[in-house]
């Protein structure tokens, strides 16, 4: 995995706004950062994982925030309840932010809802943007102020501590569909999904294939160097897609890229 291709995913990844996700939101970009860090991403970690830790190496390369701390666990009784992701300080206003960071891949399944907002679901069906938000305001954001939360941070006025989320999402709508999303959900929309007939239907001699690993969703399809024919991985396409996987696939065609889900149901 090329790293500077990995960070350029986080940099560049929409954000939802506060319009979406009715938490206010802590914008990337507000981090005045002269040069890009160089960062060593360990091999064994989830993608969650990896993009905590470019987050983490950006915000400490950042002029104008520091970290006070992170992945900070709360425990009571001898059992942790909780993980705050960071709590960081802005250096000209000595802010303290609490900032809960999430990097989701989500498709638009229109027979679910009339209501837009409850339509974005992950790839295999085992979650929703709407519950993630929902997570957040209900248990993750209250954290903050539980007790334990005190007793680990006793040199914090909790009270004053700003709480803000940074949710850089993907978003992915069925294949020719016609939908029209507002602004905010648009800005963030990066392709199509398709099911598995769909996609061998639209294959052709000019397209070659690459189905990255997890840890690769969302770097640009353009930085990858292996591409191989739809012979070579159908077999692979076939058995994911029986064990109910749905895989990202990006697609190159004459000098232009595209990414896209082949969803198993």
């Amino acid at each position: 995995m090329n790293i500077k291709s990995r960070i350029q995913s986080i940099t560049n990844a929409t954000q939802l706004p506060t319009a979406i996700t009715n938490i206010p939101t802590f914008d990337l970009s507000e981090l005045e950062i002269a040069t890009l860090p160089e960062i060593q991403l360990p091999t064994n970690r989830r993608l969650g994982h990896l993009v905590e830790k470019i987050v983490s190496e950006l915000l400490k390369a950042s002029n104008n925030y520091k970290i006070l701390h992170e992945n900070l666990q709360v425990i009571e009784d001898k059992n942790t309840i909780g993980e705050l992701d960071f709590i960081i300080e802005s250096m000209a206003s000595k802010q303290v932010i609490h900032l809960e960071l999430a990097y989701k891949f989500y498709v638009f399944d229109p027979t679910l809802s009339t209501d837009t907002k409850y339509c974005w679901i992950g790839p295999n069906r085992k979650d929703a943007l709407h519950e993630k938000l929902e997570k957040l305001q209900q248990k993750q954001f209250p954290l903050l102020y539980h007790e334990a939360t005190k007793a680990k941070l006793p040199e914090l006025n909790l009270e004053e501590v700003s709480q803000k989320l940074c949710v850089l999402a993907y978003l992915f709508v069925p294949y020719a569909s016609n939908i029209q999303f507002n602004t905010e959900y648009q800005k963030a929309v990066k392709g199509c999904y398709m099911d598995f007939e769909t996609f061998k239907s639209l294959d052709n001699s000019a397209k070659s294939y690459y189905i990255p690993t997890k840890k690769e969703w969302g770097i640009d399809p353009s930085e990858n160097k292996h591409w191989s024919d739809f012979k070579t991985i159908e077999a692979s396409i076939s058995e994911n897609l029986l064990a109910k996987r749905s895989l990202l696939c990006w697609q190159q065609q004459n000098g232009s890229f595209e990414s896209f889900f082949i969803v198993w149901w």
